[in-house]
């Protein structure tokens, strides 16, 4: 099964946790039709990404401050020609981007957003307005785990969901909900 046709398959059988999310469910497959290009940068109307809110035991969550935004969000990213699946993309993004080693995978989406954004190609070409389909998983961090900053953050911290940081990207606060009852 192609990385394409999992996230048809995982979004054609989830199970939305909001009534945001199941409307941003439709849209991602509604751009899904367009076939394996929309999971790529190559297709510049929009194309589906995957990112992952991490935890730990004390039910906190790690959260980036992106370097080239300003904004605290989760972990993720792009999708790449390698991942088997679009929940291998999201925990491969963020075991990169917080240098976490061993974190626990959710394997069903626990939100989607849908944002506008800009982003280059691949081949570093300039940025330019797209707009991604960011659907989005639910790690656990093993106990002990430390973080190490990458390239593409100013920094990482662990927060109580009730004690976010600012300036918070959008979409961040709406997949809390959906984690800490995936947790319970």
């Amino acid at each position: 099964m192609s990385l394409y046709e999992d996230a048809v398959r995982v979004l054609t059988s989830w199970t939305a946790t909001s009534d945001t999310a199941e409307a941003n469910r439709k849209r991602t497959l509604g751009l899904l039709a367009d076939g394996p290009v929309a999971m790529t940068r190559a297709h510049r109307a929009g194309h589906v990404t995957a990112s992952a809110l991490i935890v730990d035991d004390a039910g906190r969550v790690l959260l980036c401050l992106h370097g080239r935004l300003g904004l605290w969000m989760q972990v993720g990213g792009h999708c790449e020609a390698g991942d088997p699946t679009l929940a291998a993309a999201a925990l491969r993004e963020a075991t990169e981007e917080s240098g976490i080693d061993g974190l626990v995978l959710d394997p069903e989406p626990i939100d989607i957003d849908i944002h506008e954004v800009r982003c280059g190609a691949a081949d570093g070409a300039p940025a330019e307005p797209s707009v991604h389909y960011d659907v989005r998983f639910l790690l656990r961090a093993p106990a002990g785990s430390v973080e190490r900053i990458s390239d593409e953050s100013a920094d990482l911290a662990w927060f109580a969901p009730d004690e976010l940081p600012s300036p918070l990207a959008a979409g961040v606060v709406q997949q809390i909900g959906p984690a800490r009852a995936r947790l319970a």
